[in-house]
């Protein structure tokens, strides 16, 4: 998850003529895609952060040039950059040769887009140029759904030749990876959507994006995103998962649509709504719904698993209730240690350093388990957290969820674990990085990056690779005994997880998207 900052680093503009015309006649042809892929937020379903990839940089230097940009000549290990906007929280995604990453409009890739805008860029994976871009308009309502200078925060699903993303305006989409580049093949009003309340349609190019179909969460169903919609969308066959963002209002306390759902399911071909929870969630919510759903065979069943804003990991039928236009809940834990929510027969407030926190972190299905942490917003702070290993069984013919292990000592965490070889690498917030034994949560070694860490770790090729607010990139052994490797400035704060994807390692910071290759 990420979210808003209010510390914009300075950008340059950019001339949307230095794409090229080659780049627009290659944006027609939309590669498959290939196995070593990155499509979504984890990878895949399960949304474990473990890659297999080989061969990935285990040195990085980056030199920079008189005016603070990354010196491609003179830098070790970096095969391409990309100017993003001034701030950048969407995580990339790698498919078909093509990465998407979400960013403001700081500089700004075409002229006619001017001023505070949400993007989403797709550049090609070889070069890093740009191919198409969907530039969305700021919401009216102003900062308290749709905070300045954040952008689109969603990391976007791809599946085949279609672009699921969420934007800044709280609207589910799905766009053709080709962009208009070979014509319009779905939603007609690209011009009309891409204009500033009251301002004339936005004449449409090669370059822009060809939105299929468009679907809107706060038109369709309320729902009241706090600061910003942060939303990992995940494909299951031909249905779509989409968390809402439904949280508080200015108050940081009020949740103005309480029976608005916190989970939604839509027909990934047409948009149209499958199915919503009716859990209550939203009623119980702390802050926002900001995790991500994740999908695997639990206790025996294939189960949708969300983590709430209320604190309580749930797991849901996948299958819509079609009649109902539901999904069915089929349990739920609260992944709060006890002593957390009340104390000496008191409720504990959701701001206290030792209360109850929310799940910002995409819950991780591994072996038939859930391995998930508590966290809360980054501008609340450092304090208690805890990461649960939940197991369900079958008693009665009722899955009956069971904490298997907690570890309370890892604090406040917003970043998806990663399991592998029987171990669980996660930082929390404050920059510790945690490995801890997958079968009994025993802490194995800790190693602390120094700085905030707000993404999550990598694990890939034996190693984990951490972004810290510090503008580092740590690399640490992803083994048994602690090591580090190496570490490498990025010339800027990274608030988002690396990825890798054929061979090469892919991190952004607020401003540039680094392709780093050994």
């Amino acid at each position: 998850m990420t979210t808003r900052r209010r510390r914009p680093p300075p950008a340059l503009l950019l001339s949307a003529a230095a794409t090229g015309t080659a780049l627009l006649c290659a944006a027609a042809a939309v590669p498959p895609t290939l196995a070593g892929d990155w499509p979504t937020w984890g990878r895949d379903a399960t949304r474990n952060m473990v890659s297999p990839e080989t061969g990935l940089p285990d040195a990085v230097t980056v030199a920079k040039t008189a005016d603070g940009e990354a010196d491609l000549k003179a830098s070790k290990g970096v095969a391409w950059t990309a100017k993003l906007g001034s701030q950048t929280y969407g995580n990339p995604v790698v498919a078909g040769g093509r990465v998407y990453v979400g960013t403001n409009n700081a500089n700004p890739r075409d002229p006619k887009y001017a001023g505070d805008r949400g993007v989403l860029m797709c550049l090609d994976e070889k070069t890093g140029n740009l191919v198409w871009q969907l530039v969305v308009p700021k919401l009216p309502a102003g900062r308290n759904v749709d905070w300045e200078d954040c952008g689109v925060c969603s990391s976007p699903a791809v599946d085949g030749d279609r672009v699921y993303a969420v934007t800044n305006r709280c609207e589910v989409v799905a766009l053709d990876a080709a962009g208009l580049a070979n014509g319009n093949d779905g939603a007609t009003d690209e011009a009309a959507h891409a204009a500033n309340p009251g301002e004339p349609p936005v004449e449409q190019g090669p370059t822009d994006a060809d939105v299929v179909w468009r679907y809107d969460l706060r038109r369709e169903l309320g729902v009241f995103p706090h600061f910003q919609a942060a939303s990992n969308p995940l494909v299951v066959g031909d249905r779509l998962y989409v968390v809402t963002s439904n949280g508080v209002d200015w108050t940081d306390k009020h949740v103005p649509a309480p029976y608005a759902p916190a989970l939604v399911c839509l027909d990934k071909k047409t948009g149209k709504l499958l199915a919503q929870e009716r859990s209550g969630i939203s009623g119980r919510t702390f802050y926002c719904n900001w995790s991500a759903p994740a999908f695997g065979d639990v206790g025996g069943r294939p189960t949708l698993v969300f983590g709430g804003g209320d604190g309580f990991l749930y797991g849901f039928e996948p299958e819509p209730d079609a009649a109902a236009g539901t999904l069915k809940e089929l349990w739920r834990i609260d992944c709060n240690p006890p002593g957390y929510r009340s104390r000496d027969g008191k409720p504990v407030k959701y701001r206290d350093g030792k209360g109850p926190s929310e799940i910002i972190a995409t819950p991780v299905i591994v072996g038939g388990k859930v391995y998930v942490p508590i966290g809360q917003d980054p501008e609340h702070g450092t304090g208690a957290g805890a990461l649960s290993c939940v197991t369900v069984e079958d008693k009665g013919g009722k899955p009956t969820p069971t904490i298997a292990w907690q570890n309370a000592e890892v604090g406040r965490s917003m970043s998806t674990p990663a399991v592998l070889n029987g171990l669980i690498v996660l930082p929390e917030l404050a920059g510790i990085v945690h490995c801890l034994d997958a079968a009994t949560g025993a802490e194995v070694w800790r190693h602390d990056v120094e700085s905030n860490a707000w993404g999550s770790a990598l694990v890939a090729d034996g190693r984990a690779y951490v972004g810290n607010e510090s503008g580092e990139l740590v690399i640490l052994a992803a083994g048994r005994q602690e090591k580090l490797i190496g570490k490498a400035d990025l010339l800027g704060p990274v608030f988002s997880t690396p990825v890798a994807a054929n061979g090469t390692l892919f991190v952004s910071t607020g401003t540039t998207l680094y392709a780093l290759k050994k």
